[in-house]
């Protein structure tokens, strides 16, 4: 099995899928119809969660576009699981560009959302949190609060989440970068804890697998700058 597979290029960045995902939704096809829905039903409920993925990766694309425009190429987007992750070609050297370009996958989302409130205040369908559960479930109402919890959730200060690079640019600004980003990556594997502990008690692993997932990654952007700062890599911030 082919560890990622390539969906397309959107403008002039490859998108890839990784076999995870592709698993995942074969596993919910499976699930759905082992619930005892009809073919139909189970093919709209995955099609219904691949267009919750394409508002991820229009969030990817937001970083990828506010990247270049500030002369950062993009090496491409794979989605996973949990979510996708665009790969720049080198980190923003400017704390102010580290801001914008963590600021615009959320952005996207929150423009997504305003987009499906307007459709829904003018088709007077439901835009209270019930159109996320059945049997009030209507589909602009859920992509609407969809799209209002990625911004939210992605914009929690937990490094390396786009809230802990907002955090982070602040910090470089004012303190040296290497320090800014150990300061950051503590207060994201704090958050980390706090997911896996909520996750562990509610009998919850996806938010075990998002703690685990956070902390891991502030680890691996800490030795990251460890190595960009050893090669002289990447903005100083401030003495």
């Amino acid at each position: 099995m082919k560890p990622f597979y390539h969906l397309g290029t959107v403008t002039r960045i490859n998108i890839f899928v990784h076999w995870t995902t592709v698993v995942m939704f074969f596993g919910l096809f499976l699930y759905y119809l082992w619930r005892g829905v009809s073919l139909g039903a189970a093919l709209a409920g995955v099609l219904l969660i691949a267009v919750v993925f394409g508002c991820v990766l229009l969030h990817e694309l937001g970083h990828a576009l506010a990247a270049r425009h500030f002369g950062i190429g993009t090496r491409d987007i794979t989605m996973y699981p949990i979510g996708g992750v665009a790969r720049l070609e080198r980190i923003p050297r400017v704390p102010a560009h580290e801001f914008w370009i963590a600021v615009a996958g959320p952005a996207v989302n929150l423009g997504l959302a305003a987009g499906f409130f307007v459709f829904n205040l003018l088709t007077g369908r439901p835009l209270s949190i019930d159109a996320l559960l059945p049997p009030r479930t209507t589909i602009p109402g859920m992509l609407m609060w969809v799209n209002l919890l990625l911004a939210g959730f992605n914009l929690l200060p937990a490094f390396p989440m786009d809230g802990g690079r907002v955090l982070r640019a602040w910090l470089a600004a004012r303190l040296p970068y290497h320090r800014a980003t150990r300061i950051a990556a503590w207060i994201g594997q704090a958050m980390a804890i706090l997911f896996g502990l909520a996750g562990l008690l509610d009998f919850n692993p996806v938010l075990v697998f998002i703690g685990l997932f956070v902390f891991l990654g502030a680890r691996q952007e800490v030795r990251a700058v460890a190595e960009t700062e050893r090669t002289g890599y990447g903005y100083p911030g401030p003495a």
